[in-house]
């Protein structure tokens, strides 16, 4: 069932986004912002906002085992197909790329930077001087939401159950939406330990879905640098999985001017697709374990 419930949660998600519908980021905005009074000087603290999330997840966790306990297990499934429909999803990234790409094709930068400015980290928005530096921050920042979004809930739903998937959104969620800004390098850096082993294989799946050559030769030192954060993990196994310099900007307007209009689309396709099939590769290896009877 894990298997079935986890892919109902995951096309439904996808549906939703697809349409817009459905952020739960305001739901976490707003639930933090009503409990995070703190005292002078005590801005860094960061129990309150842990607590917050490990006590629904314990909650979670005692009511699963309670049905297991009474032989009614099979009614939590609609309840963990409701909370990862919730807790997975990116919505309002379709359109903002959309119009990215098409400003791109005109080469009016500024357009495109105005179109995704609000989707990129507020400390990061300074540094696209150039439209080379502008794309990799937009697609280090889109690798990172989709992994952060789908591919992380989904490790840790199928590793620990939805108790340790909701703890690991809600973490993600304090270090984006916590109102103390002092606090939130500290649920960033938890959030780093949460993503170091996800991030890291679907680093190797890229290699399988992607170009495992050009993985070998340049994103397999991801799997072996254990200082490396999330998105340099992701960056680079990228770099190396896709072809035809998707990650590459300057090399590929030097190799191709005259297909440089198109050089915007051309990367967001083709990192969304390694996304995509990486995820499909995930699926398949689930549907596996439950074939062996592992899950």
């Amino acid at each position: 069932m894990v298997l079935v419930v986890f892919l109902l949660a995951y096309l439904t998600r996808r549906k939703l986004d697809a349409a817009n519908l459905w952020s739960v980021d305001p739901l976490w905005r707003a639930a933090f912002r009503r409990s995070s009074q703190v005292r002078a000087g005590k801005e860094s603290a960061k129990w309150k906002g842990l607590f917050m999330v490990a006590l629904p997840a314990l909650l979670l966790g005692l009511c699963e085992w309670f049905l297991g306990e009474q032989g009614w297990r099979v009614a939590a499934y609609p309840l963990e197909f409701l909370l990862l429909v919730m807790l997975m999803g990116a919505p309002g990234w379709r359109s903002p790329l959309e119009a990215y790409s098409a400003s791109w094709a005109r080469g009016d930068m500024q357009a495109a930077w105005h179109h995704i400015k609000d989707l990129l980290p507020a400390g990061e928005r300074g540094a696209a001087v150039s439209p080379d530096a502008m794309h990799l921050i937009l697609s280090r920042t889109l690798m990172v939401t989709v992994f952060e979004r789908f591919f992380l809930i989904a490790f840790w739903y199928v590793l620990g159950g939805i108790t340790v998937a909701f703890f690991a959104r809600g973490v993600i969620a304090l270090r984006d939406h916590w109102p103390q800004a002092a606090a939130r390098p500290g649920f960033a850096a938890l959030a780093e330990v949460l993503n170091w082993l996800p991030s890291r294989l679907l680093s190797l799946t890229f290699g399988v879905a992607g170009d495992l050559a050009g993985w070998m030769s340049e994103g397999k030192r991801t799997l072996t640098g254990v200082a490396l954060k999330t998105d340099e993990v992701l960056m680079d196994a990228a770099n190396g999985a896709l072809t035809g310099y998707a990650l590459d900007p300057g090399r590929f307007s030097r190799i191709h001017p005259d297909e440089w209009a198109n050089y915007g689309r051309r990367s967001l396709d083709a990192i969304r697709d390694l996304l995509s099939r990486s995820m499909l590769v995930w699926i398949c290896a689930l549907a596996l374990l439950v074939i062996a009877g592992v899950r």
